[in-house]
Protein backbone atom coordinates (compact mmCIF):
# COMPACT_ATOMS: atom_id res chain seq x y z
CA UNK A 1 0.00 0.00 0.00
CA UNK A 2 1.34 3.44 -0.63
CA UNK A 3 1.17 6.10 1.39
CA UNK A 4 -0.89 8.17 -0.41
CA UNK A 5 -3.44 5.35 -0.42
CA UNK A 6 -2.81 4.39 3.26
CA UNK A 7 -3.66 7.59 5.09
CA UNK A 8 -6.62 7.61 2.83
CA UNK A 9 -7.16 5.16 4.37
CA UNK A 10 -6.59 5.07 8.18
CA UNK A 11 -8.18 9.02 7.56
CA UNK A 12 -11.18 7.05 8.22
CA UNK A 13 -10.09 5.57 11.35
CA UNK A 14 -8.48 8.58 13.02
CA UNK A 15 -8.08 7.85 16.82
CA UNK A 16 -7.34 10.44 19.59
CA UNK A 17 -5.74 10.77 23.01
CA UNK A 18 -4.80 13.77 24.90
CA UNK A 19 -3.28 15.80 21.74
CA UNK A 20 -5.80 15.83 19.57
CA UNK A 21 -4.38 14.95 15.93
CA UNK A 22 -3.38 11.28 14.75
CA UNK A 23 -3.74 8.95 12.89
CA UNK A 24 -3.26 4.76 14.31
CA UNK A 25 -0.33 4.60 10.98
CA UNK A 26 1.10 8.07 11.11
CA UNK A 27 0.24 9.93 14.50
CA UNK A 28 1.67 9.26 18.29
CA UNK A 29 0.06 8.47 21.75
CA UNK A 30 2.09 10.88 23.18
CA UNK A 31 0.91 14.61 23.16
CA UNK A 32 3.82 16.32 20.84
CA UNK A 33 4.00 19.92 22.28
CA UNK A 34 2.79 19.51 25.34
CA UNK A 35 5.82 20.71 27.48
CA UNK A 36 6.52 24.21 27.76
CA UNK A 37 8.59 26.59 30.49
CA UNK A 38 9.80 25.10 33.41
CA UNK A 39 9.23 21.81 32.14
CA UNK A 40 11.83 20.05 34.54
CA UNK A 41 11.51 21.74 37.76
CA UNK A 42 9.33 20.10 40.31
CA UNK A 43 8.30 21.49 43.75
CA UNK A 44 8.51 20.58 47.10
CA UNK A 45 8.14 17.18 48.45
CA UNK A 46 3.74 16.65 48.39
CA UNK A 47 1.04 15.56 46.10
CA UNK A 48 0.65 18.82 43.52
CA UNK A 49 -2.24 19.16 40.33
CA UNK A 50 -0.92 20.25 37.04
CA UNK A 51 -3.90 21.16 34.23
CA UNK A 52 -3.42 20.97 30.57
CA UNK A 53 -6.01 22.47 28.14
CA UNK A 54 -5.74 21.66 24.58
CA UNK A 55 -7.74 22.65 21.53
CA UNK A 56 -6.42 21.52 18.02
CA UNK A 57 -8.10 21.74 14.66
CA UNK A 58 -6.69 20.51 11.44
CA UNK A 59 -7.92 20.87 7.24
CA UNK A 60 -5.40 18.84 5.78
CA UNK A 61 -3.93 15.64 6.07
CA UNK A 62 -0.28 15.43 4.17
CA UNK A 63 1.00 12.60 2.60
CA UNK A 64 4.83 11.16 2.89
CA UNK A 65 6.09 13.99 0.86
CA UNK A 66 4.18 16.55 2.63
CA UNK A 67 1.65 17.33 -0.17
CA UNK A 68 -2.21 17.74 0.67
CA UNK A 69 -4.04 14.74 0.15
CA UNK A 70 -7.38 15.58 -1.72
CA UNK A 71 -10.15 13.41 0.02
CA UNK A 72 -13.62 13.80 -1.74
CA UNK A 73 -15.81 16.14 0.46
CA UNK A 74 -12.77 17.60 2.61
CA UNK A 75 -11.02 16.60 5.67
CA UNK A 76 -11.49 18.55 9.31
CA UNK A 77 -10.45 17.39 12.62
CA UNK A 78 -11.28 19.15 16.09
CA UNK A 79 -10.42 18.62 19.32
CA UNK A 80 -9.95 19.65 22.62
CA UNK A 81 -9.17 17.93 26.05
CA UNK A 82 -8.72 18.83 29.73
CA UNK A 83 -6.20 16.74 31.02
CA UNK A 84 -4.82 16.95 34.78
CA UNK A 85 -1.63 14.92 36.11
CA UNK A 86 -0.73 14.14 39.61
CA UNK A 87 2.47 14.46 40.93
CA UNK A 88 3.76 12.88 43.66
CA UNK A 89 6.93 14.24 44.56
CA UNK A 90 9.12 12.61 47.47
CA UNK A 91 12.28 12.90 49.22
CA UNK A 92 13.41 10.01 49.02
CA UNK A 93 16.89 9.67 47.49
CA UNK A 94 17.94 7.81 44.20
CA UNK A 95 20.85 8.72 41.73
CA UNK A 96 21.63 12.04 43.59
CA UNK A 97 17.85 12.80 42.82
CA UNK A 98 14.77 12.75 44.79
CA UNK A 99 12.10 9.90 43.36
CA UNK A 100 8.66 11.26 41.18
CA UNK A 101 5.51 9.29 40.12
CA UNK A 102 2.53 10.87 38.29
CA UNK A 103 -0.23 9.80 36.41
CA UNK A 104 -2.06 12.00 33.56
CA UNK A 105 -5.91 11.33 33.22
CA UNK A 106 -7.40 13.30 29.96
CA UNK A 107 -10.76 14.07 28.83
CA UNK A 108 -11.55 14.74 25.30
CA UNK A 109 -14.08 15.91 23.25
CA UNK A 110 -13.03 14.96 18.91
CA UNK A 111 -14.94 15.64 15.86
CA UNK A 112 -13.72 14.35 12.42
CA UNK A 113 -14.92 14.60 9.10
CA UNK A 114 -13.33 12.89 6.37
CA UNK A 115 -14.44 11.44 2.81
CA UNK A 116 -18.41 12.97 3.27
CA UNK A 117 -18.89 10.92 6.47
CA UNK A 118 -18.56 12.49 10.42
CA UNK A 119 -18.38 11.44 13.83
CA UNK A 120 -17.30 12.91 17.01
CA UNK A 121 -16.23 10.96 20.73
CA UNK A 122 -16.11 12.42 23.95
CA UNK A 123 -14.69 10.57 27.37
CA UNK A 124 -11.77 9.77 29.29
CA UNK A 125 -8.66 8.66 26.56
CA UNK A 126 -5.64 7.14 27.17
CA UNK A 127 -3.96 7.22 31.01
CA UNK A 128 -0.22 7.92 31.41
CA UNK A 129 1.10 6.50 33.99
CA UNK A 130 5.37 6.93 35.02
CA UNK A 131 7.89 7.56 37.62
CA UNK A 132 11.27 8.77 37.81
CA UNK A 133 14.24 10.81 39.30
CA UNK A 134 14.45 14.54 39.13
CA UNK A 135 17.73 16.60 39.79
CA UNK A 136 17.74 20.10 41.11
CA UNK A 137 21.56 20.63 39.89
CA UNK A 138 21.72 24.46 40.48
CA UNK A 139 19.49 27.29 41.33
CA UNK A 140 19.09 27.86 37.46
CA UNK A 141 19.70 23.85 35.82
CA UNK A 142 16.74 21.14 36.73
CA UNK A 143 16.29 18.06 34.79
CA UNK A 144 14.13 14.72 35.24
CA UNK A 145 14.67 11.00 33.53
CA UNK A 146 11.32 9.12 33.87
CA UNK A 147 9.46 6.18 32.42
CA UNK A 148 6.40 6.46 31.31
CA UNK A 149 3.56 3.94 29.87
CA UNK A 150 0.82 5.09 27.63
CA UNK A 151 -2.78 2.11 28.75
CA UNK A 152 -4.82 1.76 25.96
CA UNK A 153 -7.99 2.78 28.76
CA UNK A 154 -9.83 5.34 26.19
CA UNK A 155 -12.87 3.94 24.07
CA UNK A 156 -11.92 2.26 20.62
CA UNK A 157 -13.79 0.62 18.12
CA UNK A 158 -11.69 -0.19 15.07
CA UNK A 159 -14.79 0.25 12.52
CA UNK A 160 -15.56 3.96 14.32
CA UNK A 161 -14.25 6.97 12.54
CA UNK A 162 -13.68 8.81 15.99
CA UNK A 163 -11.62 7.63 18.66
CA UNK A 164 -10.51 8.45 22.12
CA UNK A 165 -8.38 5.51 22.38
CA UNK A 166 -5.37 4.00 20.49
CA UNK A 167 -6.23 0.37 21.76
CA UNK A 168 -2.50 -0.14 22.19
CA UNK A 169 0.01 0.34 24.89
CA UNK A 170 3.16 2.45 24.49
CA UNK A 171 6.21 2.70 26.52
CA UNK A 172 7.70 6.11 27.24
CA UNK A 173 11.23 7.30 28.12
CA UNK A 174 11.80 10.58 28.88
CA UNK A 175 14.26 13.50 29.72
CA UNK A 176 13.68 16.92 30.47
CA UNK A 177 16.23 19.77 31.02
CA UNK A 178 14.82 23.15 32.04
CA UNK A 179 17.27 26.39 32.31
CA UNK A 180 15.27 29.47 34.30
CA UNK A 181 16.69 33.10 35.10
CA UNK A 182 14.27 35.49 36.13
CA UNK A 183 15.84 38.10 34.26
CA UNK A 184 17.30 36.17 31.31
CA UNK A 185 17.41 33.28 29.08
CA UNK A 186 15.42 30.61 29.62
CA UNK A 187 15.18 27.42 27.95
CA UNK A 188 13.01 23.90 28.03
CA UNK A 189 13.21 20.57 26.16
CA UNK A 190 11.81 17.18 26.89
CA UNK A 191 13.06 14.53 24.99
CA UNK A 192 10.79 11.63 24.40
CA UNK A 193 11.22 8.03 22.98
CA UNK A 194 7.92 6.35 21.70
CA UNK A 195 7.68 2.51 21.31
CA UNK A 196 4.41 1.33 20.08
CA UNK A 197 3.27 -1.83 20.60
CA UNK A 198 0.65 -3.42 18.21
CA UNK A 199 -3.18 -2.88 17.73
CA UNK A 200 -4.60 -6.43 18.23
CA UNK A 201 -7.80 -5.47 16.85
CA UNK A 202 -6.18 -3.91 13.10
CA UNK A 203 -3.29 -5.79 13.53
CA UNK A 204 -1.33 -2.63 12.60
CA UNK A 205 2.04 -1.53 14.83
CA UNK A 206 2.79 1.94 14.58
CA UNK A 207 6.38 2.70 14.17
CA UNK A 208 8.77 4.03 17.08
CA UNK A 209 9.24 7.87 17.45
CA UNK A 210 10.70 10.58 18.87
CA UNK A 211 9.60 13.97 19.85
CA UNK A 212 11.15 16.86 21.17
CA UNK A 213 9.24 19.89 22.71
CA UNK A 214 10.79 22.94 23.11
CA UNK A 215 11.08 26.79 24.45
CA UNK A 216 13.28 29.38 24.58
CA UNK A 217 12.60 32.96 26.17
CA UNK A 218 13.86 35.89 27.91
CA UNK A 219 12.47 36.18 31.40
CA UNK A 220 11.82 40.28 32.30
CA UNK A 221 12.59 40.61 35.88
CA UNK A 222 9.00 40.35 36.66
CA UNK A 223 7.58 36.66 36.58
CA UNK A 224 6.66 37.45 32.68
CA UNK A 225 8.76 35.19 30.47
CA UNK A 226 8.16 35.29 26.45
CA UNK A 227 9.35 33.51 23.56
CA UNK A 228 9.07 30.72 21.23
CA UNK A 229 7.81 27.42 21.86
CA UNK A 230 6.99 24.10 19.50
CA UNK A 231 7.73 20.46 19.05
CA UNK A 232 10.02 18.27 16.29
CA UNK A 233 8.48 14.86 15.16
CA UNK A 234 10.54 12.16 13.36
CA UNK A 235 8.94 8.49 12.95
CA UNK A 236 11.78 6.14 13.37
CA UNK A 237 10.83 2.61 12.07
CA UNK A 238 7.87 2.19 9.73
CA UNK A 239 4.41 0.96 10.73
CA UNK A 240 3.45 -2.33 9.85
CA UNK A 241 0.40 -4.29 9.34
CA UNK A 242 0.06 -8.12 9.90
CA UNK A 243 3.98 -7.74 10.07
CA UNK A 244 4.75 -6.32 7.02
CA UNK A 245 5.87 -2.80 6.80
CA UNK A 246 3.62 -0.09 5.15
CA UNK A 247 5.90 1.95 2.51
CA UNK A 248 5.92 5.54 2.92
CA UNK A 249 4.53 5.09 6.30
CA UNK A 250 6.97 7.51 8.25
CA UNK A 251 5.57 10.69 9.98
CA UNK A 252 7.78 13.56 10.07
CA UNK A 253 6.55 17.43 11.78
CA UNK A 254 7.82 20.43 13.33
CA UNK A 255 5.63 22.90 14.92
CA UNK A 256 6.88 26.78 16.40
CA UNK A 257 4.42 29.50 17.46
CA UNK A 258 4.76 32.15 20.51
CA UNK A 259 5.08 30.84 24.16
CA UNK A 260 5.21 32.55 27.62
CA UNK A 261 4.89 32.07 31.09
CA UNK A 262 3.63 33.70 34.21
CA UNK A 263 5.02 32.82 37.71
CA UNK A 264 3.32 34.92 40.65
CA UNK A 265 5.68 34.18 43.00
CA UNK A 266 3.37 32.71 45.26
CA UNK A 267 3.53 28.70 43.89
CA UNK A 268 0.98 29.70 40.92
CA UNK A 269 2.80 29.93 37.46
CA UNK A 270 0.57 29.33 33.68
CA UNK A 271 2.16 28.52 30.91
CA UNK A 272 0.28 29.30 27.13
CA UNK A 273 1.54 28.86 23.55
CA UNK A 274 -0.12 28.72 20.15
CA UNK A 275 2.21 26.66 17.61
CA UNK A 276 1.52 26.47 13.73
CA UNK A 277 2.55 22.84 12.48
CA UNK A 278 4.53 22.98 9.26
CA UNK A 279 6.46 19.92 6.80
CA UNK A 280 4.26 17.33 8.01
CA UNK A 281 4.67 14.52 6.51
CA UNK A 282 2.31 10.84 6.91
CA UNK A 283 0.06 13.26 9.18
CA UNK A 284 -2.31 15.67 9.51
CA UNK A 285 -0.91 19.82 9.39
CA UNK A 286 -2.61 22.01 11.60
CA UNK A 287 -2.88 24.44 14.88
CA UNK A 288 -2.67 23.65 18.42
CA UNK A 289 -3.58 25.77 21.66
CA UNK A 290 -2.01 24.89 24.81
CA UNK A 291 -2.44 26.30 28.10
CA UNK A 292 -0.93 24.51 31.73
CA UNK A 293 -1.69 26.01 34.72
CA UNK A 294 0.05 24.36 38.10
CA UNK A 295 -2.35 24.84 40.83
CA UNK A 296 -0.80 26.66 44.05
CA UNK A 297 -1.80 24.32 47.00
CA UNK A 298 -1.07 20.04 47.56
CA UNK A 299 -3.72 18.07 47.53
Amino acid sequence: MNSKLKIAATAMFLSTTFTAFATEGGGSTFPAGTENFVAAVVPPPGFYAIEYINHYNADRLNDNNGIAIPIPGGFKLRATAAATRFSLVTDTPLLGGQVVASAILPLVNVKVSAAGASSSNSGLGDITVGTGVAWHHSQNLHSIASLDFVLPTGSYEATRQANIGRNYLTVQPTYLVSWIDPSGINADAKFTLNFNQKNKDTNYQSGNEFIMDYAVGWGWGNGLVTGVGGYVYQQLSEDKVNGVVVPGAKGKAFSIGPSFKYDTGKGLFMTAKIEKEFDAKSRAQGTAIWIKATLPFKL
